[in-house]
């Protein structure tokens, strides 16, 4: 039992406020991209943008929140961890409040910019903290509370954000982000303490030669493929997923928000038992399950015809279980590659990389769906289906390779461990036959 509470640890109050705080940045940052979906149709409508160009102001966001990322790679460890997050969501408020004070395609194309070379840092920024702040064996719990930001935006964001669009026009969506963000931003001024221990760590002085060294280690490649590989599939669906649910399965607009607003719930109510499995399990075999069971879905999903809304419904359900499977165990191992001292680079390159193939999967999609006119089915999305099942098949590889280093780290750290202990006493046994002399 006591094993069992030392594998496990318990949050003090300061990691539980974290958690939430954490949780509640990503849920701003990812509802300012999910709002823009379900916005599409009032926004190409009203400031008479093609869907081509709609396209463009989605993806601008992934490339310069990619190029971002790169960027800022070299300096993520020369600050407390606190400054730099707090510099980065500041900027994520203005761009969104760029966004809302838009009249235009442009000044919209340009605002997303801004939020993207802002907003894409964040997460790779709160993913270092959690690494500093949070054991090993603690991680798959946070990680499944910060990872509920996605369905809460589902549940409870998307929905808000149509009734204020609907109430006062679609820039009071983005207004609602900027107050919540506001309050957000104070409360990790005021509460939130340093987060500098990496920064007695450091020997590359010049930020370029930083990320060299952190872009040239091999182990860290191969993470960084796994976790770039890991978006692929959702930046593929998510673009036509509204459009496939109406023309192809028969849901209504006014149908939407009930498919949204259940799979977030229960995305909520799996997301927590996802991460306390992954704190108790072997992550890897977590991570294959979740594949399995996400690829037969897909496959079914994008197979389908006109079908019952409880069905759609549930068969969202099941493949979000399947997703969020995979989501946090890889998640979780990927924290574990870097040293401290490469935490904020490495995980800057991850979300940036995570960003660009997102980018360029979405980009992808479009080549590959068709549609005839703007109210006949989409065509070739069972192709789409099969292209993310192997994408996902071929991160089970990476993955694995992923773990076997986790492991292989943990269990040199052990072997030091055990070295270290051994080699006090043979000094305190040394010592005593000296004083028996």
């Amino acid at each position: 039992m006591e094993q069992q509470k030392q594998a496990i640890p318990t949050f003090s109050n300061y990691q539980k406020f974290l958690v939430a705080i954490l949780a509640l940045l990503q849920f701003t940052v990812v509802l300012d991209f999910m709002v823009l979906s379900p916005l599409g149709d009032i926004l190409m409508k009203t400031l008479d943008i093609t869907p081509s160009g709609f396209g463009l102001v989605v993806s601008v966001y992934a490339f310069s929140a990619g190029i971002s990322g790169i960027l800022a790679a070299g300096f993520a460890d020369k600050y407390d961890r606190k400054k730099l997050l707090m510099f980065f969501y500041t900027g994520f408020i203005a761009g969104t409040l760029f966004c809302a004070l838009a009249a235009n395609f442009w000044m919209l194309l340009a605002a997303r910019i801004v939020t993207g070379l802002f907003g894409g840092v964040i997460g790779s920024i709160s993913m270092a903290i959690i690494t500093d702040m949070f054991e090993v064996h603690q991680r798959g719990r946070v990680m499944g509370m910060v990872q509920m930001a996605f369905a809460a935006s589902q549940v409870l964001g998307i929905p808000i954000g149509i009734w204020f669009a609907n109430q006062w026009g679609w820039h009071s969506s983005f207004l609602m982000i900027v107050v919540l963000a506001i309050g957000i931003l104070a409360a990790v001024f005021f509460k939130m303490k340093p987060v500098d221990k990496h920064l007695a760590l450091q020997t590359d002085k010049n930020p370029l030669l930083h990320l060299w060294h952190t872009l040239s280690d091999s182990h860290y490649r191969v993470g960084f493929t796994a976790i770039a590989l890991l978006s692929v599939g959702g930046f593929m669906m998510m673009p036509f997923g509204s459009a496939y649910l109406v023309n192809n399965i028969g849901i209504s607009q006014q149908q939407l928000p009930l498919v949204f607003m259940f799979t977030g719930i229960s995305s909520i109510v799996i997301m927590p038992l996802v991460g306390k499995l992954s704190d108790k399990m072997d992550k890897f075999i977590l991570f294959t399950a979740g594949s399995l069971l996400a690829i037969t879905m897909v496959i079914i999903y994008t197979n389908l015809s006109v079908t019952p809304l409880w069905e759609v419904v549930v068969i969202n359900m099941i493949m979000f279980m399947g997703i969020m499977s995979r989501m946090i165990p890889a998640t979780t191992l990927n924290t574990s590659i870097p040293e401290m001292k490469d935490r904020g680079a490495y995980m800057s390159i991850t979300s940036s990389l995570q960003q660009i193939a997102g980018g360029f999967a979405a980009i992808l999609a479009g080549f590959i769906i068709t549609q005839k006119t703007k109210t006949s089915p989409l065509e070739h999305y069972d192709i789409l289906g099969y292209v993310v099942s192997g994408v996902t098949l071929l991160c089970i590889a990476l993955v694995y390779r992923v773990s076997v280093m986790v492991k292989n780290k943990a269990a040199a750290r052990e072997l030091e461990k055990i070295n270290a202990a051994l080699a006090q006493k043979h000094e305190e046994r040394l010592a005593i036959q000296v004083i028996d002399k």
